[in-house]
């Protein structure tokens, strides 16, 4: 199971970090993604990141704003997200899987943090 927490509301500029919580042993096998979905649009990927945290992937939208990190001895993934702008406001949601994409090629999923950036 994964757990998504840390969203709020937060002014424009501001910061949020986000978690991933995962339970289960074999955390470390899997790759982790951050999606959004915004009212209206669809699901994108924003961040994934490598089982061993060797390979990391940003949508262009948020590139040198947020950061994905991992700590496999806490089965947990972080989303820094730093400058954030209205239109970061979404559900955020983190999925695990054997592939480490943007697409949405994720066998599980948690639920959704809401984040609002207000302007």
């Amino acid at each position: 199971q994964l757990q998504a927490s840390g969203g709020g509301l937060v002014q424009a500029g501001g910061s949020l970090r986000l978690s991933c919580a995962a339970s289960g042993r074999m955390f470390s096998n899997y790759a982790i993604a951050w999606f959004r979905q915004a009212p209206g649009k669809e699901r994108e990927g924003v961040s994934c990141i490598s089982n061993t945290g060797g390979s990391i992937y940003y949508a262009d939208s948020v590139k040198g704003r947020f950061t994905i990190s991992r700590d496999n001895a806490k089965n947990t993934v972080y989303l820094q997200m730093n400058s954030l702008k209205p239109e970061d406001t979404a559900v955020y949601y983190c999925a695990a899987g054997h592939i480490v994409t943007l697409l949405e090629m994720y066998e599980y999923w948690g639920q959704g943090t809401q984040v609002t950036v207000s302007s």
